[in-house]
């Protein structure tokens, strides 16, 4: 066994996970997996550039991160930036920072491998679920990118868009400096539009609807799936594999784009750093689903984290 650590970036969050990795056995043990709503992209779409309270938010979440790694004694060290620092102007004081704190530098990676990355932690526990087709359809919706993956056992065909939670909403629900709550028909349909857009970018790559099963990854995903399951408090055992039928993924888009900030910071399972964000997060998952014809959505908690840290063991 091996003991790694992993971090992913990305535009909204980010997440740590250590872990003892078996290659031989292909088991990945948990010791530490946490997550810290840093909105690193805070206003990148509009101004190309990492503002200064994302990014000390960022390196405390780095700091706290450092003690845990230290404290687990972790042999390796891993840390991935994904959409945001990609896009921004001043991504060297980001590397710095990074540096700095935890004595590695910070890959800024390509879309594409982002996309293996999410595809090899989402399907490596699925090979031996008889009841899902392949090939899998993997779609790993973040804060300012969405990844589509398509594979078997292995990656045939991937695309990154620019359309996440994040961006989305600040390209479309904002106006006078504050999130529209709730959005009106027009900031709804104008996303969409983007979303479809970006759809057919990412068709052009990858054969959206050639495969059997889709399964979706990140807070986004989770968060639909913990309210169609009506938890009390967010739950990863409950929300892991979990499947959630097109009809309820409609029905919960609906409701969070009609709903107000204080309705959706009442659903018990949500973060307080996605209220603002989740409705196009779920718009985003509603607009592939029908894309696609996928009936349901198999939801993974094991995504681009858990293929970073199989790429250290």
């Amino acid at each position: 066994m091996t003991r790694v650590a992993a971090i992913d970036c990305g535009t909204n969050s980010i997440r740590l996970l250590v872990a003892d990795a078996d290659p031989e056995t292909g088991e990945l043990v948990d010791l530490d997996r946490r997550m810290t709503i840093v909105r690193l992209g805070q206003g990148v779409d509009r101004t190309g550039r990492l503002a200064p309270e994302a990014l000390e938010r960022t390196f405390a979440a780095c700091r706290e991160y450092a003690g845990v790694i230290k404290e687990h004694g972790a042999e390796r060290l891993r840390f991935v930036a994904t959409s945001a620092s990609r896009d921004a102007e001043n991504r060297d004081d980001f590397v710095r920072g990074v540096l700095d704190i935890l004595g590695v530098e910070p890959e800024v990676i390509s879309g594409d491998q982002e996309a293996e990355f999410s595809f090899t932690g989402a399907t490596l526990e699925l090979k031996g679920s008889d009841d899902l087709a392949k090939p899998y359809l993997v779609v790993d919706i973040g804060g300012g990118s969405t990844e589509f993956v398509v594979g078997a056992d292995a990656v045939r065909a991937a695309r990154s868009v620019d359309v996440g939670c994040v961006r989305m909403t600040e390209r479309h629900l904002v106006h006078d400096g504050g999130v529209t709550d709730p959005p009106t028909a027009e900031q709804v349909a104008a996303m969409r539009a983007d979303i479809e857009a970006a759809l057919d970018l990412a068709a052009e790559t990858v054969p959206l609807r050639e495969a059997r099963t889709l399964v979706g990854l990140a807070g986004s995903v989770t968060t639909v799936s913990a309210i169609a399951q009506e938890l009390p408090a967010y739950d990863p055992a409950a929300i892991h594999h979990s499947r959630i039928p097109v009809e309820r993924v409609r029905e919960i888009t609906e409701w969070l784009l009609r709903s107000t900030h204080a309705e959706r910071a009442a659903v018990p399972s949500m973060h307080p750093g996605r209220v603002d964000v989740i409705g196009a997060g779920a718009l985003v998952l509603l607009s592939i689903m029908e894309r696609t014809g996928a009936r349901e959505v198999v939801v993974s908690e094991h995504d681009i984290l858990d293929g970073i840290a199989w790429s250290v063991a």
